[in-house]
């Protein structure tokens, strides 16, 4: 199936896709105008809306694209879910921590190349693969409703075309930061610096 990733052009290079959230705006003028990203390619990962947004480290917008995200509502995660087999993982553990991240490239267990955003919680962004075939994730992606996308165990999966042109270049070989945005708790309470950045 088909999911559609919205591209920046160098015409629209400092701006966001028309359906990007206030909060993500917000959060992205916060960043540049701060250099809170530290001069390193930063993503911004909007879990209300199910959508990743990427930019170069020069705070130029790359593309964006719809993502698939932890089952479980929440911003926080259960303590020591990090060291747990996928089998013995609650649902309600099944959550993608919100907040700041500085991320690691890496590799899972079968070897294939990811980008740890908390090790600690066992996060990572990678392709989209499934765990088991019933759990149609290619198809949640395409899928315009936003429950749709928490399916995962906590990972952030993006499509494998856009992860390969976006994700894998700029965090796969060196550090990135990823922003978080939470679900259940409030901006403020995340990101209490940048909750005053109009």
């Amino acid at each position: 199936a088909a999911v559609a990733c919205t591209l920046a052009t160098p015409l629209l290079a400092q701006a966001l896709p028309e359906d990007a959230s206030a909060s993500a705006r917000q959060l992205v003028r916060w960043a540049t105008a701060t250099a809170d990203h530290q001069g390193l390619p930063f993503a911004v990962i909007d879990k209300p809306a199910a959508r990743i947004h990427v930019f170069s480290a020069r705070g130029q917008w790359l593309g964006s694209s719809p993502v698939l995200l932890g089952a479980a509502l929440g911003d926080r995660a259960a303590p020591g879910v990090g060291s747990k087999p996928l089998s013995q993982i609650r649902f309600e553990e099944r959550t993608t921590p919100a907040g700041r991240f500085v991320t690691e490239p890496g590799r899972n267990l079968r070897g294939d190349d990811i980008v740890w955003i908390d090790y600690d919680s066992a996060v990572s962004l990678h392709r989209v693969r499934s765990v088991h075939a019933s759990e149609r994730r290619s198809e949640r992606l395409a899928s315009p409703g936003l429950r749709d996308k928490r399916i995962s165990y906590g990972c952030v999966n993006a499509p494998a075309a856009f992860y390969d042109q976006f994700i894998a270049p700029l965090f796969g070989q060196a550090r990135g930061v990823v922003y978080v945005l939470p679900d259940t708790e409030s901006f403020a309470s995340i990101f209490v610096a940048a909750s005053a950045y109009q």
